[in-house]
């Protein structure tokens, strides 16, 4: 269970569990900071990429939330502020609680903060790091991905699905594998939703439309849409059903 806190300060609101990270300030937001005392290495990922950082907490993510596509190019990295509870990392941050809480396989949230600039605002998020993984993505480029490793991912994704849990961006760079199992990371704009097919549906084809952006028919041939994605399929309408 989290014991979340709130600090506010001159360096922005900050969120964080208590339970573990005793106390979190504005400097571990800064990967200058963590340069600066030999505890930072980084990573690509995301839009701006990832700080993977060496903390008092353990090992942990640092993510800066930023806008793609065109509308990047005006606002970069800043969002409209509408409300503490309602800034992104704050938002992402509880839903990931929570997703915790009821033993769904996602990074522990750690701290969040929100800056607030006048009426818009900048974000940060700061999760456990989840060791000797690699992306779905990673797995299809290093031809580690198959109908069993299919099937491993459409049992995980049933669960979160079961739970009501959407993730707004299911593609194949936000699913991680290591030996213990199978992750959803980048919660971004997810939430808890009244089941329904629909967007069960459109989620699962959205990870379908990743997956083939990403060469898997170039690489399987016929065997991916005979065996890998029907896979994938079948192990989660099983775990969908319970």
């Amino acid at each position: 269970m989290t014991e979340q806190r709130v600090e506010e300060g001159a360096g922005g609101t900050i969120l964080f569990d208590a339970a573990r990270a005793p106390q979190v300030d504005a400097d571990w937001f800064s990967p200058h900071r963590w340069r600066e005392r030999g505890a930072l290495r980084s990573q690509p990922g995301g839009r701006g990429g990832v700080a993977i950082i060496e903390s008092p907490a353990g090992e942990v993510v640092l993510r800066h939330y930023r806008r793609g596509g065109m509308v990047a190019r005006l606002l970069g990295d800043r969002y409209l502020f509408t409300g503490g509870r309602r800034t992104r990392s704050t938002r992402e941050f509880h839903l990931l609680a929570e997703l915790e809480r009821r033993g769904l396989p996602v990074p522990a949230p750690i701290a969040s903060r929100y800056v607030r600039q006048g009426l818009r605002y900048t974000a940060d998020l700061i999760t456990a790091f989840i060791p000797d993984a690699a992306t779905l993505a990673e797995r299809l480029a290093d031809g580690a991905f198959n109908a069993t490793l299919a099937g491993r991912v459409g049992a995980t994704i049933a669960r979160f699905h079961r739970a009501g849990a959407w993730h707004a961006d299911l593609n194949a760079h936000n699913i991680l594998v290591n030996g213990d199992g199978i992750y959803l990371i980048d919660f971004d704009r997810g939430r808890l939703r009244r089941p329904s097919a629909g967007w069960r549906r459109a989620n699962l084809a959205r990870l379908k439309r990743s997956l083939v952006k990403l060469g898997a028919r170039d690489a399987a041939g016929d065997t991916f849409d005979a065996e890998w994605w029907p896979a994938l399929v079948e192990h989660y309408e099983r775990n969908l059903r319970g």
